[in-house]
């Protein structure tokens, strides 16, 4: 910024930077959502469409933030983990918060079109957030248990709420009445509520994959295998006349004539280096790295975090 006597206005500014060497989790809510997935007829209670729009945008986020190893999302909520090491902007809180939110709402404007080809966008959506500082692993994995099992809850009472209206043919006021009764969906629906697909009753996480690392597997022009410009393999020599082969016994044996050496078993330094490139052992993961998957898994039991022991390092 130029300097001019209206720069002491910087001096409101506050700081806001977060504790170093702590987990951040910025978690994002759709604002007045019900009133939005009205206006565009969502189904209830889950539409597939949203689903996969919300999570399209939490991938153009993990796409665009590497220091984001993990993301949760459910309804019209997503929470994304900053591992400790992260310096994104400095640690400061709003330019963190701010960018991920406006990066995720401008994905799912961008993306609205992808899902609902047959639905106009009649109004902007938008979303706020804040973030919270973890100081250890414990609480991480707590957030995101507390997390899956708020989906499960909301999922429960959805599913039974809007059969009761739906097939049941209950107003809402009824069916929340209703709601305080056992068993509802399988008695009265035939419902097995554990074939509902894991997506609406575990919710999206999106983690990244370690791909096959390129820098440690040169390509085969560059492979110690391959011969270089430099150093051209030598061509196969002919096969030699039976007395030639006397000739050669007999230069052999004598001290007072030293054989070349072979060329073919050298290796020229830039053969050295590309060897010991090859042999390089892969980069460690440690979550920024990689290709953004979505899973539908159970993250409160052990073999989640166990599995990708680089989150919680």
């Amino acid at each position: 910024m130029a300097n001019s006597r209206y720069g002491y206005v910087r001096s409101f500014e506050l700081p806001d930077a977060l504790l170093p060497s702590t987990f951040l989790v910025v978690r994002i809510d759709g604002r007045a959502f019900h009133k939005f997935s009205e206006a565009h007829a969502f189904i209830k209670p889950n539409d597939v469409r949203g689903l996969g729009l919300m999570n399209r945008a939490a991938q153009t986020v993990m796409d665009e933030i590497a220091d984001v190893t993990l993301a949760f999302g459910e309804s019209d909520e997503y929470s994304f983990l900053i591992h400790p090491r992260s310096m994104l902007y400095s640690r400061r809180s709003a330019k963190i918060v701010t960018a991920i939110v406006s990066l995720f709402t401008s994905s799912y404007v961008f993306h609205w079109r992808t899902f609902f080809p047959d639905s106009e966008l009649r109004y902007p959506p938008s979303f706020d957030g804040r973030v919270v500082v973890y100081p250890s692993a414990k609480e991480v994995r707590d957030y995101f248990a507390w997390r899956q099992v708020d989906t499960h809850i909301n999922n429960l009472y959805n599913t039974t709420f809007w059969a009761l209206c739906q097939q049941g043919g209950l107003s809402t006021k009824d069916a929340h009445a209703e709601l305080r009764k056992h068993n509802i969906l399988h008695q009265r629906f035939g419902i097995n509520y554990n074939a509902e697909p894991d997506m609406f009753k575990k919710g999206s996480i999106l983690v990244r994959v370690q791909e096959e690392d390129d820098a440690s597997n040169p390509p085969p022009s560059t492979s110690i295998d391959t011969p270089s410009a430099a150093y051209p393999a030598p061509e196969p020599s002919p096969s030699p006349a039976p007395d030639a082969l006397a000739v050669s016994a007999t230069t052999l044996s004598d001290p007072a004539v030293t054989p070349s050496p072979d060329p073919s078993a050298q290796l020229t330094p830039d053969n050295r280096r590309m060897r010991k490139k090859k042999e390089k052992k892969p980069a460690e993961q440690d979550g920024t790295r990689g290709k953004v998957v979505v899973l539908h898994v159970d993250l409160i039991r052990d073999a989640f975090w166990e599995e990708r022991s680089w989150l919680l390092r």
